[in-house]
């Protein structure tokens, strides 16, 4: 999957300005970026249900402009909203589905079956989707989404609203997906749900590439081992911050909601030994002292945290948004669904 150059723009204002991106087939890519970067946009470019005004992009070896039939027949999508119906029940959605893509009968009946089978749904197929749990909800949109067996899909913010358990049951299923051979372009507002399934990521701010690599490297920007200590009073603060800027020699991160203080080091041993003997000596009581490494959220704050958008920025956002809601109300099916609808449909 490829895209070079995008370029939307809603009320003359860039969503996607130059946007570019490369997945290898058979990976998890993260796409990473603050409300209203353009994230949304560039998955409904890349999965045919928007025009760019500018670029080129090609899924599963086709060009999504010329070609957008022969995509949508290789594609899923699992948008941000549950997407199947509540009254009836798991089976029957999927069956309903695979009709949708001219199945017949048989075949459609097969196949929601496997499916029931390979996200652990099997038990309850014949259980109303109204009486799902969150997580089950999330697997079965996962699963009409591969009716057809996709080539590529792609996940916005699948696990949005859910609790640990059932986006636990999700990356699972994720990773099964991945295991078949099929391609996943994930966005996500969790950092470490990036972290734990994507290969490489890509961070995009104002519809612009800024930051692209593997979580490891990405990383690796903020200079690799972290301290943090924990003191037991307000109190504490300052003199604690005073030994770790003096110890590591550079600006301490200071979360005085949760009396947590941070340095990156060098020599994670000796900086440990060194900071731990200093707070002793300053009087200061330590009530937890943790050696790590960067986390994904870190560096997406580094990356974006410090900038804040222009009000052109923000206007142009707020139509993205107005102008995705619009195309959610009129593509309500989900993508298994709407990757059958015709070329006329999907680029209204």
């Amino acid at each position: 999957m490829r895209a070079e150059g995008l370029r939307k723009a809603y009320a003359g204002q860039p969503a996607l300005d130059g946007f570019d991106l490369e997945v290898p087939r058979g990976t998890v890519h993260g796409l990473l970026g603050p409300n209203g970067a353009g994230k949304t946009t560039a998955v409904r470019i890349l999965s045919t249900l928007l025009r760019a005004d500018a670029g080129r992009v090609e899924v599963a070896g086709y060009d999504v402009a010329r070609h957008p039939a022969e995509v949508r027949m290789r594609i899923g999508l699992l948008g941000q909203h549950a997407s199947v119906d509540e009254v009836l029940d798991g089976r029957q959605n999927l069956e309903m589905f695979g009709r949708l893509y001219h199945l017949p009968p048989r075949a459609a009946r097969a196949r929601a079956a496997e499916l029931l089978e390979r996200f652990g749904l099997a038990d309850t197929g014949t259980k109303p989707v109204s009486g799902y749990s969150g997580g089950m909800r999330r697997r079965l949109d996962l699963a009409a989404a591969m009716i057809l067996a996709p080539q590529v899909m792609f996940l916005d913010e699948p696990t949005t609203g859910l609790d640990p358990r059932a986006r636990t049951e999700v990356w699972e299923a994720v990773r099964s997906l991945v295991a078949g051979g099929t391609t996943v372009l994930l966005t996500t507002q969790y950092l470490e749900e990036a972290d734990r399934l994507a290969e490489a990521i890509t961070v995009v701010d104002h519809g612009r590439v800024i930051a692209r690599g593997t979580p490891d490297a990405l990383k690796a920007r903020l200079g690799g081992d972290r301290i943090d200590v924990v003191v037991a009073e307000d109190a504490e603060l300052p003199a604690a911050t005073a030994v770790l800027e003096r110890l590591s020699g550079t600006a301490a991160e200071v979360d005085a909601a949760q009396r947590r203080i941070g340095v990156p080091v060098r020599d994670r041993v000796a900086a440990l030994t060194a900071i731990a003997a200093g707070l002793r000596e300053a009087g200061v009581d330590a009530v937890d002292i943790a050696l790590r490494r960067p986390t994904l959220d870190e560096v997406f704050m580094d990356l974006t945290g410090s900038r804040t958008p222009p009000a052109e920025a923000a206007n142009a956002a707020g139509a993205a948004d107005a102008a995705d809601a619009a195309t959610e109300a009129g593509t309500a099916e989900p993508a298994a669904a709407s990757t059958a609808r015709s070329d006329r449909e999907a680029h209204t």
